[in-house]
């Protein structure tokens, strides 16, 4: 199982899929939705509002156009509310539905960005550990994808994520 977190623009990762942290509307907007739409051309925009919309916890497929990737998985992140409206939940099934959808493709390098930790304000360390742990279980099951690395753009975004790998790789260590 190979998880890894690098430091960097999510948009400039060679990858099979790239994950976009979209809005529910798949329109676009900032942060990593804004910058991936931006690489990927307006062909993205065009694709995406095709599809209708998408609820929190769910995902969807689509080209990666301009981006270094054959596709593009757009999820919808929850907002954090507290953690009293299934945040958890949520979090953790858009990164096992992305890895559905990259699994269907025949993806064996998907690249994450830090989903629901910017605008939507979830607690970065909590994320990382909701992200590692469905991430892991997942790719102990499963024998697509093969490679998973997350990307941050922040500092604190990279260091709460390098951590969760890291206790995610000493827990699997422990007898």
């Amino acid at each position: 199982m190979q998880i890894y977190v690098e430091f960097g623009d999510i948009t400039t990762i060679t990858s099979d899929v790239i994950v976009n942290a979209a809005n529910g509307a798949l329109s676009g907007g900032g942060g990593v939705d804004g910058a991936i739409h931006r690489a990927a051309g307006p062909q993205l925009l065009e694709e995406c509002l095709t599809l209708g919309r998408c609820a929190p916890g769910d995902a969807v497929i689509t080209s990666a156009y301009e981006l270094p990737a054959r596709h593009v998985v757009h999820c919808v992140g929850p907002v954090w509310y507290g953690g009293e409206r299934n945040e958890d939940r949520l979090l953790a099934s858009c990164h096992h539905r992305t890895l559905e959808l990259a699994a269907e493709v025949g993806a064996h390098h998907v690249t994450f960005p830090a989903i629901s930790c910017g605008a939507y304000r979830f607690p970065i360390n909590r994320a990382a550990t909701i992200a590692a742990r469905t991430v892991a279980n997942f790719m102990a099951s499963q024998a697509l994808p093969d490679k998973v690395t997350f990307v941050c753009f922040e500092r604190k975004t990279f260091r709460a994520f390098n951590k969760a790998i890291e206790e995610l790789h000493s827990s699997q260590q422990s007898p």
